[in-house]
């Protein structure tokens, strides 16, 4: 984790720019998505080199309030919780100019639950890497112009945007946050269910219940 965070520290002028000064646009499409539980940990924060010190509570408070004010917009009809896992940072200290000039970093994980399905969306958590907004006052490093205070806020939000923009993907790809196509297939589901039930019965009695214990996976 030190390692990777030297590397994003040192290399982050390399890294795409995220915008997260949208706030007051519309939100972008995230289909029936309602933010219901927005839990934020820090259980392995680990401070990388060159770095200002920000605590676990101050992380915590920080990527709460970035993910309430970027989420809390959409008012779907269906619940989903976030679960963020802050692992990472870097808060970049005063360097020189065009010599030595860290970036700040943070990297985190993130578990999306479906409230309704009471599973989770996603069986691995997924990281993002977040980078410092370049602007006329970072090119050079927000050591140099920003206070701790104003980094740690800048990057969390801009995780959140992140976030949102992952979360995007997934809806658009694998329909993550679409309850009517999703409803539409258990309902089918079910009804082939109770369609196969039904034939199996008028051949000769119902099909005998799983057995859970035969299907577990052998221990070890």
């Amino acid at each position: 984790m030190l390692r990777i965070l030297a590397l994003l520290a040192a290399l982050g002028g390399l890294a795409a720019c995220t915008n997260s000064n949208d706030l007051d646009k519309t939100p972008a499409y995230l289909g029936d998505f309602s933010l219901g539980h927005n839990v934020v940990v820090a259980p392995n924060l680990t401070k990388g080199p060159a770095s200002r010190e920000a605590s676990k509570e101050e992380w915590i408070a920080a990527m709460t309030t970035a993910i309430d004010e970027r989420f809390g917009r959409y008012e779907g009809e269906r619940l989903y919780h976030l679960g963020v896992s802050i692992e990472g940072y870097v808060l970049a200290i005063t360097g020189v100019p065009l010599v030595a000039s860290p970036k700040s970093a943070l990297i985190l994980k993130v578990t999306v639950w479906d409230d309704a399905m009471q599973t989770k969306l996603n069986e691995e958590p997924h990281q993002v890497t977040v980078m410092e907004s370049v602007s006329g006052s970072t090119i050079l490093g927000s050591g140099l112009t920003q206070t701790r205070e104003k980094q740690l806020e800048n990057l969390s939000r801009n995780a959140a945007k992140l976030i949102q923009n992952w979360l995007e993907q997934q809806n658009h790809e694998h329909g993550w946050f679409e309850s009517g196509a999703t409803d539409a297939t258990a309902d089918d589901t079910t009804d082939d269910t109770a369609d196969g039930a039904a034939d199996r019965s008028a051949a000769g009695g119902d099909a005998p219940a799983p057995d859970d214990t035969a299907a577990a996976p052998p221990a070890g």
